[in-house]
């Protein structure tokens, strides 16, 4: 099976590692990173070129089409290929509405009676001031639109939270901005491969949003995650399946536009059950290098049921009996202005210590060199007998990498080892 998977990053990196472990499967990555080039062939092509994209389907004849990142599949390029013929792991544009529109998924959300935070769209800054004072503090202000992962702000400084407001109503024509009330409880990362018709969840995951130690700092893409979560409970998953997954791929489907691919539900467990905080339309970074690190199923196998309609025909899924962690190394000034062009060493050392170096923001000079090319540098991931060694060993790994500016958290999965999350 030729497959060809869309998209640059560390999410990209794991999932296209994680399908080269199946019998049988070639990959092709556009564009790739230098890491994927290490195992895998890559392409020049842009992930938001419909045209180019489906160029090189064509020219692979592609049995599978995996498309990772949010911005292609939101601009439709999973229509363009379906319409050809080709089998494409990822939802239409109308089904990725409920990552391109925060208030569109509450509208969903709301018709499939999915729990969720109560929630205002606000098109000006004095209908987003009488929305923070309905709900107090601690703010939640989200850009309806996509932003990259580091489109919310939870803050207890209003002004800080009327700011992010006017800054998501004026970024583009016809912006708005979703402010909701907070949800108070442990957060956690849920996956669900679709065909738009059945859905199977995968393993959980919790990711860290902040820049810095303690959940300091501005948000960011995900600067760590591990799996699974000792701490949740013991029905988490077919609660969520029941309540929140099923009800939600129903509901596409009714509305006539099904959903293909990965639906990611962003959750919190609250006094009051487990509430939706929002959906993603594909596999989310940096959960998805903890999650397909855990995966003993072959990756290929459930992704092109999913594309063809056939999910109910799958074995389950099965898992090791091991935890991962992964922390993410970012460049000098991230999230705001990260700086580039610092050179990396370790990575080799690194991965002879039994880590999975997963690549984001790199790039190679004419000597072979790795440098720095974006904000999250690299997913460091390890697997282990238990947190705190899946811990140990991801540490071990980020300490052999270095570059100018280097910056990563030092709690990652930290509390969870120690035992200290408490569900309410």
């Amino acid at each position: 099976m030729l497959i060809l998977v869309i998209g640059q990053g560390a999410r990209e990196h794991a999932i296209t590692q994680t399908l080269l472990k199946d019998k049988n499967v070639e990959v092709v990555c556009a564009p790739g990173n230098p890491g994927i080039a290490k195992i895998a062939r890559t392409s020049t092509v842009s992930p938001n070129d419909a045209d180019s994209v489906l160029a090189l389907a064509k020219e692979l004849t592609a049995d599978l089409i995996v498309i990772g990142p949010e911005a292609p599949l939101v601009a439709g390029v999973a229509d363009i290929l379906r319409a050809h013929g080709f089998a494409v792991f990822g939802p239409s544009k109308s089904a990725a509405e409920l990552e391109g529109s925060k208030a569109f998924a509450k509208e969903v959300m709301k018709a499939a009676g999915v729990p969720t935070a109560q929630a205002f769209l606000c098109v000006t800054v004095d209908e987003a001031g009488i929305a923070l004072d309905k709900f107090g503090a601690p703010y939640v202000v989200k850009d309806d639109g996509l932003a990259s992962g580091k489109g919310v702000v939870v803050t207890s400084d209003r002004q800080e939270a009327l700011q992010h407001a006017m800054a998501c109503i004026d970024s583009r024509d016809g912006g708005a901005v979703v402010i909701e009330e907070y949800l108070a409880g442990p957060e956690v990362s849920l996956f669900g491969i679709s065909d738009g018709k059945t859905i199977v969840p995968l393993t959980p995951a919790q990711d860290f949003k902040r820049i810095f130690d303690n959940d300091q700092g501005p948000n960011t893409g995900g600067m760590g995650a591990y799996s699974p979560l000792p701490w949740a409970p013991d029905d988490l998953v077919a609660q969520v399946q029941k309540n929140i997954l099923q009800p939600m791929i129903d509901e596409m489907a009714k509305r006539g536009t099904p959903f293909v691919g990965l639906l990611f539900a962003g959750l919190a467990i609250t006094s009051s059950g487990v509430k939706v905080i929002e959906f993603n339309a594909r596999f989310g970074d940096p959960e998805t290098q903890v999650v397909l690190a855990r995966l003993n199923s072959p990756l290929s196998e459930v992704l092109y049921a999913a594309a063809t309609g056939k999910l109910d025909t799958q074995p389950m899924l099965q898992w090791k009996d091991q935890s991962a962690v992964t922390v993410v190394q970012a460049a000098q000034g991230y999230p705001d202005n990260p700086v580039t062009g610092a050179a990396i060493s370790g990575i080799v050392e690194a991965e002879q210590q039994g880590v999975l170096v997963y690549h984001a923001g790199t790039t190679m000079d004419h000597f072979g060199n790795y440098l720095v090319n974006g904000g999250r540098v690299l997913s460091v991931t390890a697997l282990g007998s238990d947190l705190g060694d899946a811990r140990r060993r991801a540490y071990q790994g980020v300490e052999r990498i270095s570059f100018t500016g280097e910056q990563h958290r030092t709690d990652i999965a930290l509390a969870a080892a120690q035992g200290e999350i408490k569900v309410p």
